[in-house]
């Protein structure tokens, strides 16, 4: 019997026409991510809020130096964490050590109500944690697949949905509560749910059969070849398809291109943690009364309902495919829907019953989430179809739009006095921002995985993972820099000024990218 799909017999079942493991990473891979945008959606907010507010008070430019450090390094962690899964321990050890690393380290942020050190701890530990995690889990997703076509775009495409529903609950949730209730609940509330990712991907992790184990079992990953037939996956011994050197190094080569490129990309995306968080904080008009907050209430109460009703909705899926043969990995996974389900009650029936609504600063980082999960299944569908573009004019297409997002916030900041320390702009720009900094995001970001895993030799997947994740250092890095710029240009020139650095640098990168777009072709030997 041939299988259409790498790992086990049970990941031969579907959901959505997707192989059953893809949804177990899915849904490991969602936790996670709560965990990670739960705790950044706080850390910069909670280092500049006021001592008497329970913050540590310090200065804007402090605060986003450290958040620039802090999400460059969990992406300089990789480039480790896929060498030693690829020559140690294996996709899925490396996997569930790093989930496990990373829930401590959620623990000790919880923890620094008692010290600060704990803090500082917790911090190293989720970088240590997510290097072994994060290239891994992508790597896995890769080999579900036996070809290198369509279908594993649209795989990547919906894993990437996963992931974003993760960064909706947990900034939604965890800065709700640390704003709200208190820092260290919103930190100690993302360990939680990292620690039944960890549970769940744990006693499901043999639906992979042989994919991601040690390398010394299998040393050809079992899927290595394309279009060559596995039977019963009980063959991890086959040759990995030759493929002539000139050939692999062109196709490395639009790697290291496509990774230069996103710099640009989360360089400038990547404030939303940062510098755009602190214009929603002291720049934005968040306090609404009367029919305003009502309205607020009532989109709030659909905007949280409607994705947690499609992501549970895909849960029993899995659960009618794998709960038989996987139960105690789906109770954990079940019982983690079943806090996340009272903890969004008990929010809303307390917004519900107060008087006047004060979005939460950390509110807006939810929408690049929320309009990932309701437009990441047309671009799957998109990808899947006649109209699907090449890499480098969806990769040129995403600056694009991120560039037109940061031209939204530019125009909306024009009327903010030179200086000012703070405004009140309308919320429509950021929302706007948000809307076209997600658009941009879909098409590069999913497409960038699955051009990593289809162009790289198949026995460097995790290492090549880990250096396309490398890019991002220097993203964050050179993000966090410049936002803490904001108040110097602010002061000297306009926030419209800030922005529209923000808005000329991707656009111009891609163009660069479009008039790329022959030469990337040809170097990628026959790969779409």
């Amino acid at each position: 019997m041939e299988f259409k799909f790498g790992g086990s017999t049970e990941n031969q079942k579907t959901v959505l026409g997707h192989p059953s493991g893809l949804f177990v990473l899915f849904f490991t891979e969602m936790w996670e991510r709560f965990s990670y945008y739960g705790m950044r959606a706080l850390l910069v907010l909670f280092l500049v809020t006021s001592l008497l507010d329970e913050g540590w008070g310090w200065d804007r430019a402090d605060a986003l130096i450290l958040y620039g450090w802090y999400t460059s390094l969990v992406y300089i962690t990789p480039i480790l964490g896929g060498l030693i899964a690829d020559k140690i321990t294996g996709y899925r050890k490396a996997v569930f050590l790093g989930a496990l690393i990373m829930t401590l380290g959620h623990l000790s942020m919880a923890l620094e109500v008692f010290a600060d050190p704990f803090f500082y701890l917790g911090l190293v530990l989720l970088i240590v944690g997510n290097g072994l995690f994060k290239p891994n889990i992508s790597s896995i997703v890769g080999q579900l697949y036996k070809t290198e076509g369509k279908e594993k775009d649209a795989g990547y495409t919906i894993f990437y949905m996963g992931i974003n529903a993760g960064a909706f609950l947990g900034i939604m949730l965890c800065g709700y509560i640390g704003e709200k209730v208190g820092w260290h609940w919103g930190f100690g509330l993302a360990g939680i749910f990292m620690f039944f990712g960890m549970l769940q991907f744990h006693y499901a992790q043999s639906i992979f059969g042989k994919i991601g184990m040690k390398p010394a079992k299998t040393d050809s990953f079992i899927d290595a070849a394309p279009g060559v037939d596995i039977q019963e996956d009980e063959n991890p011994d086959l040759p990995e398809v030759e493929v002539p050197k000139h050939v692999s190094n062109d196709r490395l080569k639009v790697i290291g291109i496509f990774a230069f490129f996103t710099i640009f990309f989360w360089w400038a995306f990547e404030q939303a943690g940062g510098s755009m968080t602190i214009f929603a904080k002291d720049y934005t008009d968040r306090v609404l009364v009367d029919n305003g907050a009502l309205i607020f209430k009532i989109f709030n109460t659909l905007l949280t309902i409607v994705p947690l009703v499609i992501i549970t909705w895909v849960l029993i899926m899995l659960f009618k495919q794998t709960f038989k043969k996987y139960a105690l990995s789906n109770i954990f996974l079940g019982t983690s829907f079943v806090i996340i389900w009272a903890i969004v009650i008990w929010m809303l029936y307390r917004e519900f019953n107060s008087e006047q609504s004060e979005v939460p600063a950390s509110w807006f980082g939810i929408l690049n989430s929320f309009f990932i999960i309701a437009f990441a299944p047309l671009f799957s569908k998109l990808w899947e179809s006649k109209y699907n573009p090449s890499g480098p004019v969806k990769f040129a297409v995403g600056l694009i739009l991120l560039g037109l997002g940061f031209g939204i916030l530019a125009y909306g900041s024009m009327s903010i006095p030179q200086g000012a320390s703070t405004a009140a702009v309308s919320m429509i720009f950021l929302i706007f921002a948000y809307l076209f900094h997600t658009l941009g995001e879909l098409c590069l970001s999913p497409v960038g995985l699955s051009y990593v895993s289809k162009l790289s030799p198949k026995k460097l997947v995790g290492l090549m993972f880990g250096i396309w994740f490398v890019s991002s250092f220097f993203a964050n890095l050179l993000g966090g820099i410049t936002g803490s710029y904001i108040d110097v240009i602010v002061e000297n020139y306009s926030m419209a000024t800030f922005f529209m650095i923000f808005t000329l640098v991707p656009i111009g990168a891609g163009i660069v990218m479009l008039l790329l777009n022959g030469k990337l072709i040809k170097m990628m030997h026959g790969i779409r």
